[in-house]
């Protein structure tokens, strides 16, 4: 059945009827790897009611986890054993660098079980799941959510709370697990988008993870300036490099594996500035960069969202229909 809602995007709002799901029991939830993201994603699902646990490969993060009352190990192979147990929906939450030995375990240990991701990128993911021969059970996920800081200390059960949630609609998704995955999303306030593994990283080249790239240039500019620069840096600089704050290891492990995708939209990047430059130098102005910079920032913060309609999972071409959807802005926001 399907439901009304009132979705909001920026000041506007509209009334829109939600997909429909079958609704289902809360599945139990294996998170592999407590920092920022899992660490969130296990708080997030025990606060929403879900029988949760979690494995930590840092003893001391394992420890760290349980002193707060949550059920954490730093033994993999156990943990992969009670979820096959209890066919628990496992999270990889692990850099990409690790995600290969977390896929081969599960693979061991697991195999049986639904299975996502929250890793900034996907197709990489994907072709680990499939070497595994794992992906009749794989949605791939993404939160687009996250802070400079990292570890189980800087985790929130709210860090989802009005984020948006990628959530893959690759041919050859099956219903349950997808269904699972969404429902996860959305229990922990997320708004879920539909999207294509390649499709997502294209686009997380250009709002994710270039802005890795450029504050970490714009950082090192400021700091090139010397300690008068520094002392005159105010919320422009601030704001602009929040996120070079982020441990240099991880900025790696979230861009390296998109290269291909941050290479094309670098060298995009590059030839807008060396075009501001050119105009710059014959001309003294930068008013092309800056009114298109003003008009794409104001496209942004008019973009509207709006509820996928009449999208019946299972359905024929559900897949290529909300990939469609998401394409065009559509979301998902509830499961009936």
């Amino acid at each position: 059945m399907a439901a009304t809602v009132v979705c909001a995007s920026g000041n506007v709002e509209v009334v829109c009827e939600s997909v429909r799901v079958t609704p289902a029991a809360k599945a139990p939830v294996c998170v592999l790897g407590t920092g920022l993201i899992g660490g969130s994603l296990l708080r997030a699902a025990v606060a929403a009611g879900y029988d949760a646990w979690g494995y930590n490969r840092s003893a001391a993060g394992a420890h760290a986890a349980r002193a707060d009352g949550f059920d954490v190990t730093e033994d993999l192979p156990a943990t992969l054993t009670r979820a096959a147990a209890a066919d628990a929906l496992i999270v990889i939450a692990v850099p990409m660098p690790a995600v290969e030995h977390m896929v081969s375990s599960i693979a061991a240990f697991a195999s049986h079980c639904a299975l996502t991701d929250v890793v900034s990128v996907k197709a990489p993911v994907a072709a680990a799941v499939r070497a595994q021969g794992l992906s009749a059970r794989y949605v791939g996920g993404h939160p687009m959510a996250g802070t400079s800081e990292s570890g189980w200390a800087a985790t929130d059960s709210d860090l989802f709370r009005g984020a948006v949630w990628a959530v893959g609609v690759d041919e050859g998704t099956h219903v349950d697990p997808w269904t699972r995955v969404v429902r996860l999303a959305i229990d922990c306030g997320s708004v879920v988008v539909p999207v294509l593994a390649d499709e997502h990283d294209r686009a997380v080249a250009r709002i994710s993870h270039l802005p890795h790239v450029l504050a970490e240039a714009l950082a090192a500019a400021g700091a090139a300036g010397g300690d008068l620069a520094l002392g005159l840096a105010a919320g422009s600089f601030r704001d602009g490099t929040r996120v070079a704050a982020t441990a240099p290891a991880l900025v790696r492990a979230i861009c390296e594996p998109n290269s291909a995708a941050i290479l094309e939209v670098l060298e995009e990047t590059l030839t807008v500035l060396g075009a501001a430059r050119d105009s710059l130098r014959a001309q003294n102005s930068l008013a092309d960069l800056v009114e298109a910079g003003h008009d794409a920032r104001a496209r942004y913060e008019t973009t509207q969202r709006w509820e996928v309609t009449d999208v019946r999972p299972g359905d024929h071409n559900w897949l290529r229909n909300l990939r469609d959807a998401g394409l065009r802005g559509g979301v998902i926001t509830r499961l009936d």
